[in-house]
């Protein structure tokens, strides 16, 4: 039988089928920028989206365009072309966004302002609040400010690209100085209230920055004559990839801490700016700071590092932010007794942040006391700052537990802290690794080993996020602890891998990368495959938060004009092309942007009516199925399954925050048809995990048992 992709792919140049990552990174920020711009969501929440879009930007440049950039210099031909045609787009489309962002930032402060809440800048001052930022400067902020002159002949240090810097113009006499000085938000408030206006109510806010602005003058007093002084933000983004040494004469950690502080001497990628600074001292300022032909310089507005308005606080009342949604506790895990005898009745599965974090840290913490528990290990990707998950292993080992630990050191972002953590739990006689060479280890797994009258017996934690407590409150996750001995020994073999890297272990039910994810997840697919021709019902829901690997999206491809139907469920980039007629008809894409982040990788197909369901830390990106370490695990618990699919359905019919993801990735909200019950699912989830209760919306028909179809099948839009 000819393939019909292979068709495709001959009738068509490679990137014709792909949506460019990079462009679709961008349409997820601008769904995250229409969260900021809805007047429904509470004014400071839209604030705080702000600062959402503001910090993903930022980790944009760091890591999209920097890559593309690189891409640029080792390219040749018709490729370079691309790429740099590539990051033309990416410009307009950042500019686009950033035009938005200034639009949407006037009107909530609009809208702060009617409610009483003001951020004033330093010409907006009265008398008595000019006295009282006089007094703050010099005795809270001119103590942290360290100005650096512009001088020719003076070299100039490496700025951090994550500060926030002022580019200052002085006028002496007929001449012109420069300086540029960090505004200290590292180490000061980026918002600082002052006294009200004689005569009005409400809260008074002023930025950090506009603080140093007002008393510019007294940084230079006895130094400079200053006859006219203004100052103009401006931000780097830096290149974000390490380059880490593979000889052997350093151990891992200390590679990793010199290539951190080469990190901050990266090219720079970026360089975002006050639109209204002279364009002299733009030129002066981008040349000192050496930016090449392929650098962006954007001009933006008066200020920059927003990612400070995520803690923008809530001065007014409580309607301001999201109503909070309370906990569901699970009362067979509050019932006396222990959590390993809950485990081994019945599986658990619970789903942040709808189920408290407290069950994994309870598991840990019972773990470390049970004198029965012989060993606990776990891996470690991103944990909080106060970490009880850190508490528990320590107290493991004062215990007599052997505790391994897999550090992954290369976290990105995150790799100082985890270089931290990994010292610390050293220092307290835990064993810690740090991977294999080449691959991250991702995965969200932990297995106690304890002695019971079997002899020794496996418990596993599966999950699709972090053993973080603070993420934990704010990303949607799944978490199986399991007793399944086959799971056990499947995680065992994990373990035994990243201790032994020269080992090549089988597993019995797990899908792990690099080993058997994308072989077993094509598997699945071919499986649905072969049904639709066979002429039975074949169907998919794949839940992830990027879908860019592009064999997997050819093998989406040719299901969909096998007759499968396909749900996909994205949260950010998606290489796939959804809805183009020949091509990917039986696909439709959604991505849901809400007050949590939506982060499990969840994988169901239908199985002529016998459905599998996977869940784990394995998105489908080429490096999450290849160059990383991930674990993928089936749920076979059957409430597990009725709770996966029950929130899989009311996410796929959610018509209040669901964008569609077409060909395009306009970010067009789900059309709402008349008559049809309003789903925001993030909300009817809760109340469902609370009370059993579930919206209307057409019943799944995924646990439906399959009839061969007579004839053969007809491919039409949205079938199946």
């Amino acid at each position: 039988m000819v393939n019909p992709i292979k068709t495709r792919v001959a009738d068509l140049r490679e990137h014709d089928l792909f949506y460019p990552r990079e462009m679709s990174w961008l349409s997820f920020n601008a769904r995250v920028l229409q969260e900021a711009a809805d007047e429904s969501v509470p004014i400071i929440e839209r604030l705080r989206y702000l600062g959402i879009f503001s910090n993903n930007s930022d980790e944009f440049f760091r890591v999209r365009a920097a890559e593309v950039r690189r891409l640029i210099s080792v390219s040749s031909g018709a490729n370079r072309q691309h790429f740099k045609d590539l990051l033309a787009a990416i410009l307009d489309g950042v500019v686009a966004l950033q035009a938005e962002f200034d639009r949407i930032y006037l009107q909530i402060m609009s809208g702060l302002a009617q409610r009483k809440i003001y951020l004033i800048n330093e010409r907006q001052l009265d008398e008595g609040q000019a006295a009282f930022v006089q007094d703050y400067f010099t005795a809270t902020v001119l103590p942290e400010l360290e100005p650096i002159l512009l001088r020719e002949g003076l070299a100039i240090p490496a700025l951090n690209d994550e500060s926030l810097y002022l580019a200052i113009d002085i006028r002496s006499g007929e001449g012109y100085d420069h300086a540029v000085v960090e505004v200290p938000t590292d180490r000061l408030e980026r918002f600082v209230e002052i006294p009200r206006r004689k005569g009005r109510g409400g809260k008074v806010f002023i930025v950090l920055d506009n603080i140093i602005r007002a008393c510019l003058p007294q940084m230079f007093r006895g130094v400079i004559p200053v006859d006219a002084v203004q100052a103009y933000c401006f931000k780097f983004s830096r290149d974000a990839e390490l380059e880490i040494d593979t000889g052997i004469s350093q151990s891992l950690i200390d590679k990793m801490t010199k290539s951190l502080k080469q990190r901050r001497k990266a090219d720079a990628v970026r360089m975002v700016y006050d639109g209204t600074m002279p364009e002299r001292l733009l030129e002066f300022v981008s040349a000192r700071f050496g930016f090449g032909k392929y650098d962006s310089l954007i001009a933006g507005g008066r200020y920059h590092n927003s990612k400070d308005f995520m803690s923008f606080p809530n001065v007014g009342p409580k309607y301001l932010e999201f109503k909070p949604l309370s906990q569901i506790r699970l009362p067979r895990l509050d019932e006396p007794g222990s959590i390993f005898d809950a485990i081994q009745q019945k599986d658990v599965f619970l789903y942040y942040p709808y189920h408290p974090f407290d069950y994994v840290v309870d598991l840990l913490k019972t773990a470390a006391i049970d004198p029965d528990v012989t060993d606990i290990k776990i891996c470690l990707y991103r944990v909080a700052k106060n970490s009880r998950v850190i508490d528990a292993l320590v107290n493991a080992v004062d215990n007599g537990k052997r505790v391994l630990a897999v550090v992954e050191l290369a976290a990105r972002f995150d790799e100082e802290a985890n270089i931290s953590w990994a010292q610390r739990l050293t220092e307290n006689g835990i064993n810690v690794i740090f991977g294999i060479p080449g691959l991250k280890v991702h995965s969200k797994i932990v297995l106690i080993e304890r002695r019971e009258k079997a002899g020794r017996r496996f418990y596993s934690h599966i999950g699709t996020g972090n053993f973080n407590e603070k993420t934990a409150r704010v990303y949607t996750d799944f978490t199986l602890m399991t007793y399944d001995q086959n799971v056990g020994k499947d995680v065992y073999n994990v373990f035994d891998f990243l201790q032994y890297n020269y080992r090549r272990p089988e597993y019995r039910l797990l899908l792990v990368s690099p080993h058997s994810s994308r072989t077993g997840l094509t598997e699945l697919i071919e499986q649905e495959i072969t049904n639709a021709r066979a002429g039975y019902r074949a169907e998919m829901t794949l839940k992830c938060n990027n879908l860019v690997d592009r064999d997997l999206v050819k093998k989406l491809y040719e299901a969909s004009e096998a007759g499968v139907k396909i749900n996909l469920i994205v949260r950010g980039m998606c290489s796939l092309l959804a809805g183009v007629k020949g091509l990917s008809e039986n696909i439709q894409a959604i991505s849901i942007v809400d007050r949590y982040l939506e982060h499990p990788r969840t994988y169901v197909f239908y199985n002529r009516g016998n459905p599998r369901y996977l869940i784990g830390s394995a998105d489908l990106m080429t490096r999450n199925l290849d160059f990383r370490v991930e674990v993928l695990v089936p749920i076979f618990d059957e409430d597990a399954q009725k709770t996966i699919q029950n929130i899989l359905d009311q996410q796929w019919h959610d018509n209040v925050k669901s964008r569609v993801l077409d060909q395009e990735q306009k970010n067009a909200y789900l059309p709402v048809k008349k008559k049809v019950a309003r789903i925001r699912s993030q909300e009817t989830i809760h109340r469902y995990l609370e009370s059993g209760k579930l919206p209307r919306y057409p019943k799944s028909l995924m646990n439906v048992p399959a009839t061969r179809r007579r004839s053969k099948p007809v491919v039409k839009p949205g079938s199946g």
